[in-house]
């Protein structure tokens, strides 16, 4: 008897509702594959801002690796990259650490250590601690006390753990609070805002910068743009935080309740219609009202340009790309293209995006990069023109690949227009006799 990889279609999905989903779809009721995608999740050498890039977005700061040796050989591939250079440190756990724990009396003297040995003293000591202490139950924010009381400057924990991601506060949420945590209470500025979410700016000419400024706004910060701590610093006078991704939450939930500052919340999203809708809520709550014809009108072309050279094009869309899996299949589909495929963790945040998706294109097939019969995923029996995301782009190796997942994060209207003048790119180099077209 052969094997196949399991799918859902969207239809099915929709129709057994988020409280029902498929045991094969939820990755804690079942053995996990490790698929490109899990991979670069996972890793702790992944690409993208995983917990120890994130850990070391603020200026200055350095960070303690505290594990076993097989994770600090890992993060070599994150300590080689320029930006990166002497900043990680390691304090290796032997067998007896792990059985008794004693490391934790070590990791104040080696936080000292790593302080005297650089030139500069840092801004701030990050520890990240792995899977280890989470099955230890190691209480990493007495240790960083110690630490800092021995130091004098901030220490502050990251964790380094796959075991937490199905949790309340996973790895990436976790990691976004102890950083906004060392921000203190300064004046409050009007034309001052934060933008939280990302580890990268937006991309260049993203017309979102352009609306808050036109209100008056004179003072953008984002934690990648700062340059020194004392800049991080200054997001503290922020009038209000922008929040661009969900996982800056409970960070600025934190900032409110200890700063005072209140914030709001915006989606990414790919739909012209629903980008528009929600700056002119956002107008609302503002008091604005946000002239965004002719940002509209541009990504409108670029995704006209793209119909034209590809009227039918038939996508397979995966999950590790600067994008909602699902809500970017729901917006190819009503911009008149074919979804064959989705490659995604289905949530409630994007549950309402797949039953919209289920109502215009029912037969859609929604797999689990994590599901382990996707080692047998066979790419005949769903031929596709395009891939987006590096893992729909495994899958399929001899379709046309986006991978869309650089540091700098599309967003709004700009962020259509890139992806599709992109698509367009790739395609036209495909259809020329390039060979497999890959960006």
């Amino acid at each position: 008897m052969g094997h196949a990889a399991c799918y859902f279609t969207a239809g099915e999905l929709a129709t057994r509702g988020m409280q029902h989903l498929p045991d094969e779809l939820v990755s804690n009721r079942h053995l996990i594959y490790s698929s490109p995608a899990t991979l670069a999740f996972n890793s702790p050498g992944a690409e993208g801002f995983g917990v120890k890039r994130a850990g070391l977005a603020i200026p200055g700061s350095v960070m303690l690796l505290v594990a076993p040796g097989c994770c600090g050989r890992n993060t070599s591939l994150v300590s080689n990259m320029p930006a990166y250079k002497d900043r990680f440190f390691y304090l290796n756990m032997a067998e007896t650490d792990i059985v008794t724990g004693r490391h934790l009396k070590k990791i104040p003297q080696a936080v000292e250590e790593v302080v005297d040995c650089l030139a500069q003293r840092p801004s701030l000591v990050m520890i990240c601690i792995t899977c280890v202490d989470a099955l230890l139950g190691t209480d990493m924010e007495r240790v960083c006390r110690r630490a800092e009381e021995r130091v004098g400057l901030p220490v502050r924990p990251c964790y380094m753990y796959a075991l937490t991601r199905e949790g309340r506060r996973p790895p990436m949420v976790h990691v976004r609070q102890s950083l906004y945590s060392l921000l203190e209470p300064r004046k409050k500025r009007p034309t001052s805002v934060n933008v939280l979410g990302f580890f990268a700016p937006l991309v260049e000419g993203c017309e979102l910068y352009g609306y808050l400024r036109g209100m008056g706004v004179k003072a953008i910060r984002e934690v990648s743009t700062c340059k020194d701590f004392d800049e991080f610093q200054r997001m503290a006078e922020a009038n209000f935080n922008l929040v661009l991704h969900p996982e800056a939450r409970f960070a600025a939930a934190d900032l409110q309740e200890r700063l005072g500052i209140p914030s709001i919340e915006l989606t990414r999203l790919y739909q012209l219609d629903r980008i528009r809708t929600q700056y002119q809520a956002l107008g609302q709550v503002l008091g604005q009202t946000f002239d965004d014809a002719s940002d509209y009108a541009a990504a409108q072309d670029a995704v006209d340009a793209f119909a034209r050279h590809m009227p039918q094009a038939a996508f397979s869309v995966g999950e590790c790309l600067n994008a909602d899996a699902f809500e970017l299949a729901l917006a190819l589909v009503r911009y008149g293209f074919v979804v064959r495929e989705v490659f995604g963790t289905v949530q409630a945040e994007n549950f309402v995006f797949l039953r919209r998706l289920a109502e215009l294109s029912p037969h859609t097939r929604v797999y689990s990069n994590m599901e382990p019969t996707m080692v047998y995923y066979d790419a005949s029996d769903c031929p596709v023109d395009v891939c987006l995301g590096k893992d729909a782009g495994w899958y399929h190796p001899e379709a046309a690949c986006l991978a869309w997942n650089e540091d700098v994060q599309p967003y709004g209207y700009a962020g259509v227009r890139l992806l599709f003048e992109a698509l367009l790119r790739l395609t036209s180099a495909a259809a020329s006799g390039e060979g497999r077209a890959q960006a």
